[in-house]
């Protein structure tokens, strides 16, 4: 008995009738799936096409998993085929992340989450539960912050010992930074007790000590369970409507296997949510090895630190504290050396520059490299972009180079604005001036930065919308084109995402209600209803076997 089709089965005898006719069965059934999949969808009501006019029409055509048609008035040839009224709801591309650290938001996610601990009394209580219901051999933790609980400070080594025996390791809001206990202690090689940021009387890591610990800590990870993380990750972003993201990874994990897993989930991914890996290594060979375009983000590519630590690199000091500046990671000519090579050998580059003395660095490295190389079309990009100098500016509109933001971090309470106001004076009120940028044409797209925040484009939409510097806020329709179209431009995806327009992708999210008519203090109440990759329904829940197969024998 012969059969075509899905399962590969040119010639199959099989004495069993039963199981003979089982197999008919699938096989007809995913032929008639097939013949299904191929049927046209319209949508009618309120499309939203993010594209360069900020179009609205009435209609949409989907077919065949790319966007056959939009417009007013539905062309003869689609009338009388079955149509989906949208009524109230809207119809908008689907959402990007255009900076977040994946494996490190799957990780966190799955572990203890301390952002709402109020006091060290709330912080144990939050400790003594996850240990009595996980029981982990080590406790790592994610969330803590000295804004946001009673102490105003960070827990001691000594007073995390007092919460818990086993090895305990509490990761910074911002990624920046941690504490652990003495067992956590005990199990570091001597060689990161010696790094630049390590504090055995407090327990607090910074800089490179916090890296190298981390390293150690998440090499113990199993593959297995990383991998279940993940999906559990990628079914929670499509939950928010996002199709599309940029992570940037190669920290935490021996071999960069973050790297390489992250390109097998892609690979093996039944819902085909798209990845876009920036390889966090100053190491071009490695990048170029596995065939990457993209090299950069944060940890070794990151040119400064963050506010969070008083770390990042200011042209003057802070407000706080005259006699600190920051610091700047590498001198001038080892980014330039840098950015340089990267960009001759064709990769798309990526900085994390926090103060405008980092930021500077960058955009003079960028400027550099194109005065020597003018390769057109780069799409270089600075992470977070904190605060920029009216130079900075210039050059960034200049040459294209574009900024990832987070609007996010302008409301977050672990790291609040009277915080910011006490370390930075008045420049508070020049961080992300985001009205400024686009007015000047720079391209912004728009990020969570997970795990430090979470993935959650209605709310980072509200917060790019309402800035806490009034004049820096944005419309709605920018904020909803940074988490769009903006980000697919930053990743050379424009031409098949980002906006709908005919031929491209049918990766569309359904909203339940027209964002354009809400009142900008109101857009965190969106929700996502629908997240529609190639025409298709986001499923997800894929098990681990089958992404497994799928990512050994893709196209099977």
């Amino acid at each position: 008995m012969q059969f075509s089709g899905d399962l590969s089965i040119h010639s199959v005898v099989l004495k069993n009738k039963p199981l003979c006719l089982l197999v008919y069965i699938v096989c007809i059934t995913n032929q008639e799936n097939k013949g299904q999949e191929n049927l046209m969808t319209i949508y009618q009501g309120t499309i939203l096409t993010c594209d360069k006019n900020d179009t609205i029409c009435n209609y949409l055509v989907e077919e065949k998993g790319r966007i056959a048609f939009t417009g007013n008035e539905l062309p003869q040839q689609y009338l009388g085929e079955k149509t989906i009224d949208l009524g109230k709801k809207a119809l908008i591309p689907a959402f990007a992340d255009s900076h977040l650290h994946f494996s490190s938001y799957a990780l966190f996610s799955s572990t203890l989450d301390l952002r709402e601990a109020k006091d060290f009394s709330g912080l144990s209580k939050k400790i003594s539960a996850y240990v009595k219901k996980s029981q982990p051999k080590v406790v790592l933790g994610f969330g803590i912050s000295s804004h946001s609980v009673e102490e105003q400070r960070m827990v001691t080594r000594t007073e995390l010992d007092k919460m818990e025996k086993r090895p305990v390791m509490l990761v910074k809001y911002d990624g920046h930074a941690s504490v652990i206990n003495t067992a956590m202690r005990d199990l570091l090689p001597k060689k990161i007790k010696k790094l630049r940021g390590y504090n055995d009387d407090s327990g607090h890591l910074f800089q490179e000590a916090f890296f190298a610990a981390t390293d150690h800590l998440t090499a113990k990870v199993s593959i297995l369970a990383l991998i279940r993380h993940m999906l559990l990750a990628v079914d929670t972003m499509a939950a928010k409507g996002i199709s599309l993201v940029h992570p940037a990874e190669g920290l935490g994990f021996p071999l960069d296997l973050d790297v390489d897993l992250i390109r097998f989930l892609a690979r093996g991914l039944a819902d085909p949510v798209q990845f876009r890996i920036f390889f966090q290594t100053m190491d071009i060979k490695k990048v170029l090895k596995r065939n990457l375009g993209r090299i950069g983000g944060c940890f070794t590519t990151a040119l400064d630190g963050c506010f969070g630590s008083c770390d990042a690199a200011l042209s003057q000091p802070y407000a706080n504290d005259p006699d600190n500046k920051g610091i700047l990671f590498y001198p001038d000519s080892q980014v330039e050396q840098f950015v340089q090579d990267a960009h001759d050998k064709g990769l798309q580059v990526q900085l994390h520059a926090i103060g405008d003395a980092g930021v500077d660095q960058a955009v003079k490295a960028f400027d550099r490299a194109l005065k020597n190389n003018n390769r057109r079309d780069h799409r270089h990009s600075i992470i977070h972009a904190s605060l920029m100098d009216d130079r900075a500016l210039e050059l960034c509109a200049q040459h294209e180079i574009g900024i990832a933001s987070q609007p996010s971090l302008l409301h977050l309470n672990l790291e609040p604005y009277s915080y910011l106001k006490g370390i930075l004076g008045d420049r508070v009120d020049e961080i992300s001036p985001l009205r400024r940028m686009l007015d000047m044409g720079i391209h912004v797209s728009g990020g969570s930065d997970a795990p430090v925040t979470l993935p959650d484009p209605a709310f980072d939409m509200w917060c790019a919308c309402n800035h806490y510097t009034v004049d820096q806020s944005v419309s709605i329709q920018e904020a909803l084109k940074m988490y769009t179209y903006e980000t697919a431009w930053t990743s050379f995806d424009e031409k098949d995402r980002g906006s709908l327009e005919t031929g491209k992708i049918a990766d569309m999210v359904i909203l339940d209600q027209n964002p354009l008519e809400m009142d900008k203090k109101e857009v965190f109440r969106l929700k996502t209803e629908t997240l529609l990759l190639g025409g298709k329904p986001y499923k997800g829940g894929q098990g681990l076997g089958n992404l497994l197969w799928k990512g050994l024998f893709p196209g099977k």
